[in-house]
């Protein structure tokens, strides 16, 4: 597994810094275990955040020393180069785990297997499982039937979402398992999944989402995205 695309430096400096939400926590360290370039940056991350908040004034409000963390770590990120030397293999979790086993981060709020899940139609060819004990923000797990196009639509917060099995393409690219699509409200897309097998997601939600066709809008309360 070789991920193509990643989180964002902004939300690695959120999680370094324990701003983020639980919901997009789970999400996040999905990535993380099976992503080597964003383990990197995130341990830049960790440095980074230690010696500037060494480096502020004691006057400075709590909320004051983190947006100065935050831009500066997010402006070295940018620029951080990735790791090129040799690793060993079990470095990639997710290789090595069982076919059936979940990511070890979302067991508590999902199980441990693919087998055990339980999904809830929502849609034809969609089906959802929400994670109720998810304490901040919407924590949820879809699988889209091969070859589904889902509703235009855009996010009303940030959206995290984790490809784990199948695969979409959509305007930002194609996405397969161990991708993750950091978005943000700038960004509207169709999700199309590709044939062959279901496509598999965790997302983590911090508001609901804007769609643009009518029917789909009448469709979401029900749905409960």
């Amino acid at each position: 597994m070789n991920p193509q695309h990643h989180l964002d430096p902004a939300t690695l400096v959120s999680f370094a810094s324990g701003a983020l939400g639980e919901a997009m926590v789970a999400v996040a360290a999905t990535h993380l275990v099976g992503c080597r370039r964003c383990r990197a940056l995130l341990r830049d991350a960790d440095d980074i955040g230690g010696r500037l908040l060494a480096q502020q004034q004691p006057d400075r409000n709590r909320q004051g020393r983190f947006e100065v963390l935050r831009k500066a770590m997010s402006e070295r990120l940018d620029g951080v180069p990735l790791e090129t030397s040799p690793q060993p293999k079990p470095e990639n979790v997710l290789s090595v785990v069982p076919e059936d086993h979940l990511p070890e981060p979302l067991h508590r709020y999902f199980g441990t297997t693919y087998s055990g899940l339980r999904w809830r139609w929502v849609a034809p060819g969609v089906r959802l499982i929400r994670a109720d004990n998810a304490r901040a923000g919407s924590l949820i797990m879809l699988k889209i039937a091969p070859g589904k196009s889902l509703p235009t639509h855009g996010h009303g917060g940030t959206e995290l979402t984790q490809v784990l099995r199948g695969a979409y393409d959509d305007r930002l690219g194609h996405f397969a398992p161990g991708d993750m699509a950091d978005l943000d409200s700038e960004v509207e897309h169709q999700p199309v999944t590709i044939p062959g097998v279901p496509c598999v997601c965790v997302a983590a939600l911090e508001a609901p989402l804007r769609f643009r066709g009518w029917l789909a809008r009448k469709l979401q309360p029900l749905v409960g995205l």
